[in-house]
């Protein structure tokens, strides 16, 4: 038996960008913070032009960066065919509030979520969609409110933590993991560094939630290798996309 209720799981996780499109587009404030935020990403290494820092950087900051894409997805055990099923749901916009709002509302519409699964989300993706809706005046759901919750009250599981077993000295990503545990994830047109460029040049914020709702999928079946559990097959992975206005 696995040690979760798997059906009680969402996984997720979000795709990021830099709040404007261009360094020299940010108040006077905000480019003097830059310029000394890049400093310290910079230090001891040589440093681009402020431009560049900005273009390659922001959006993995939540002061400086928005959410332009949520997938969430779940398992669901499929008595018809007797295995696990995932279904993917993505929210993108460049409304980065009513993305948020709706993401929100998915949370308070199903109570039956008490843990969200993904890969580095305690240090990165909750951290960042809890300073955003806070950022958009937007009150955190109760499962979000991880503030003054001892580690195991906050109803998170991250799957990088998981592997690491206690161990703070190294970081194994996604795509190490499945290769390590010979999970089949499609070839990807795009990875995480061009984001930035498929959203403020191209405008594509289906392609960019079709990239985020991959690594969902794999998260889902990463857990399952860690349960010991079939991996769901390809047929019966399904996305319903939606695009916000």
């Amino acid at each position: 038996m696995p040690k979760y209720n798997l059906g009680n799981i969402l996984f997720l996780d979000i795709e990021t960008v830099s709040g404007v499109k261009h360094y020299s587009e940010l108040s006077d404030k905000m480019t003097s913070l830059w310029d000394i935020k890049a400093k310290q990403i910079y230090r001891n290494k040589e440093m681009p032009t402020l431009e560049e820092t900005y273009t390659d950087n922001a959006g993995f900051y939540a002061e400086f960066g928005r959410i332009v894409c949520i997938s969430v997805g779940l398992l669901l055990w499929s008595e018809e065919d007797q295995v696990h099923h995932i279904r993917l749901k993505s929210f993108s916009s460049k409304d980065e509030n009513q993305l948020l709002l709706d993401f929100k509302e998915l949370l308070i519409a199903n109570p039956r979520f008490n843990k969200i699964c993904g890969h580095n989300i305690k240090e990165f993706d909750i951290p960042f969609i809890c300073r955003r809706m806070m950022l958009n005046y937007i009150e955190l759901p109760a499962i979000l409110d991880v503030n003054d919750k001892k580690p195991w009250e906050t109803g998170m599981l991250d799957t990088m933590l998981l592997w690491r077993f206690g161990s703070y000295k190294s970081s194994s990503s996604l795509s190490l993991l499945t290769a390590l545990f010979e999970i089949p994830t499609p070839k990807d047109d795009i990875d995480g560094s061009e984001v930035g460029r498929v959203f403020w040049e191209e405008d594509d914020l289906e392609r960019i939630s079709i990239y985020c709702e991959k690594d969902v999928a794999a998260t889902a079946q990463l857990l399952l290798k860690f349960e010991r559990l079939p991996l769901v097959q390809p047929e019966h992975i399904y996305s319903a996309y939606q695009k916000s206005n």
